[in-house]
């Protein structure tokens, strides 16, 4: 029996990437499907999609830098439903540029999404997640595990959504709450064309070679799959488990091979 059948599942930043691509997956797995994001041309696409494949989906704006959209969103699926299984925290912003030339505007953007996004989406499903017993997943990263240079504001809001989320685990270790924290890798998104520059403008244009990336797809059939099994943690490329294992044991040249990795990417700040 498929155990996504019937569940309630909500996803942030479901209106393209991989939160798009999650919620089509999750639809053809039987959920049903609560979806937030900024932009509600693009959301409205993506529910009438999934209403026409006969999912049933409903979504509702949401900035979740904002507390009281957060507090909204969450109040919105249970009045729907009644219940969450399943909440995917994917909403996230990136950036490119070193620290010393960043406006510290943008480092609080991208806290204010990545980890407090996280923050108030998980607090207010926190009390229908512990009655189902169900699951809370943080879309992480390797930044999260290894500082990324010209990437400050990122790493520090990766690590800081996976410090709170290994903690919430160990918290109810005793109330069945699942946490999967996942970290894809370099995916074939728009994540990396709408990262901020250091004046906080957007970078446009992808330094890197999107086709050679893990689709949104693949990545949203392993999510499932991880989510499905109950995993603590999932990290999909060579390079990200590669980089997680030389970091444990030798951090210094992991530095090394980090900055002379990063440094080759086309208009490197660095």
């Amino acid at each position: 029996m498929n155990k996504l059948l019937n569940k309630v599942v909500l996803i942030t930043g479901a209106s393209s990437g991989i939160g798009k691509a999650t919620a089509l997956e999750a639809g053809k797995q039987g959920a049903k499907l609560v979806l937030a994001a900024r932009n509600m041309e693009l959301l409205d696409k993506v529910v009438i999609e999934l209403n026409a494949a006969g999912v049933e989906a409903v979504a509702l704006r949401t900035d979740v830098s904002k507390e009281e959209d957060c507090r909204a969103f969450i109040e919105f699926a249970a009045q729907q439903h009644g219940r969450i299984d399943v909440l995917i925290n994917n909403a996230g912003i990136s950036m490119r540029a070193l620290f010393d030339k960043t406006d510290l505007n943008v480092l609080k953007t991208i806290m204010d999404i990545n980890f407090w996004g996280t923050v108030y989406c998980t607090k207010f499903a926190l009390p229908y997640l512990l009655k189902s017993k169900g699951s809370v997943v943080g879309i992480s990263s390797i930044a999260g595990y290894k500082g990324l240079p010209g990437r400050t504001g990122y790493s520090a809001s990766k690590f800081a959504m996976q410090g709170l989320l290994e903690s919430l685990r160990i918290e109810n270790l005793r109330k069945g709450l699942h946490v999967l924290i996942a970290c894809p890798g370099f995916t074939a998104s728009n994540i990396r064309s709408t990262a901020l520059a250091a004046d906080g403008s957007s970078q446009g244009e992808s330094p890197r070679d999107e086709k050679n990336m893990m689709s949104a797809e693949e990545v949203a059939h392993h999510l499932i799959v991880a989510i499905a099994k109950r995993k603590n943690s999932m990290v999909l490329t060579n390079q990200g488990k590669t980089t997680i294992w030389l970091n444990k044991l030798f951090p210094s040249l992991t530095d090394k091979l980090v900055f002379k990795h990063m440094s080759k990417e086309p208009g490197s700040p660095f």
